[in-house]
């Protein structure tokens, strides 16, 4: 017996549907994925503004970045 992957099994399922069901499912996974990436970039923010409140962030300008890189790969090397 073949096994079908998970996968296989819900375009499979998909398929019986019809299609105004599938268009909506269409949707809704749409908007959970939305949702989800919010979720990511919300919590990417908080931790982002808590290392800015820690001091562990510093700004600059690119040439200051890049000065700093080759003076760590200096050390480094």
């Amino acid at each position: 017996m073949v096994k079908t992957s998970i996968f296989q099994q819900a375009i499979e399922t998909v398929e019986k549907l019809s299609l105004e069901e599938q268009q909506m499912l269409i949707d809704t996974i749409q908007k959970r994925l939305h949702q989800q990436r919010r979720a990511i970039i919300s919590k990417e923010i908080t931790e982002i503004r808590q290392e800015v409140t820690e001091g562990k962030v510093q700004f600059g300008s690119v040439d200051e970045f890049l000065n700093e890189l080759d003076r760590l790969s200096r050390r480094l090397g």
